[in-house]
């Protein structure tokens, strides 16, 4: 697979815009994933979608939510290590689901983290794509790099260097997929510090 490129969104309504756009333009469904935090259980599991029956034999994905179409019709709930319970859908859920059942990407990279690092992503900033999806983020990555760059960029992604400084000023180094997932509560105060009134995920 040729380099990604990968955005985070604080809301999910902008990554879902942004893949929206994506297919817009003809990319294909199997370059595009998107992983959204779902502790708080806002995406229900009231469709199936036959795009998530393989993984979930292997990995514990549950019944898909609802889309919009395109690939959000396949988005499946799915716990990824260190983050917790995601709606996923895209490549990116092969590999992390994969890692979940030690079949794939992961180790001590951690199921995502290695995900995405095996597609071109630094390190450095993989890590902090995990982290910031810990944290109730949405991660979208599409693996046509170059048609892709400017219209994820038009839907309000995350800039890494400025998120990444203040999760480090914290005291965050890198992802760790043993920590414990954010709680709802933990992910609602996360939210609240980067999504001004009115926004949400």
């Amino acid at each position: 697979m040729t380099q990604t490129v990968t955005a985070l969104y604080d809301t999910y309504d902008a990554a879902t815009s942004a893949v929206n756009a994506l297919e817009a333009t003809g990319i294909p469904h199997s370059d595009i994933s998107i992983v959204s935090n779902n502790v708080d259980e806002r995406y229900n599991n009231d469709r199936r979608s036959n795009a998530t029956e393989d993984a979930e034999k292997g990995a514990g994905i549950g019944a898909a939510v609802g889309g919009v179409g395109g690939l959000l019709t396949g988005l499946g709930l799915l716990a990824i290590p260190g983050i917790g319970p995601v709606v996923a859908a895209g490549w990116l859920v092969a590999a992390a689901a994969g890692a979940a059942t030690g079949a794939a990407v992961g180790g001590a990279a951690g199921g995502l983290v290695g995900a995405l690092t095996s597609s071109g992503v630094p390190e450095r900033d993989a890590n902090f794509y995990a982290e910031g999806v810990r944290r109730g983020g949405t991660l979208v990555d599409d693996a046509r790099a170059s048609a892709a760059r400017e219209i994820l960029r038009q839907y309000k992604s995350v800039d890494p260097d400025v998120r990444g400084a203040a999760y480090r000023q914290s005291g965050w180094t890198a992802f760790d997929e043993k920590a414990p997932p954010y709680t709802s509560d933990q992910v609602a105060a996360e939210r609240a510090r980067y999504i001004e009134r009115g926004g949400g995920i």
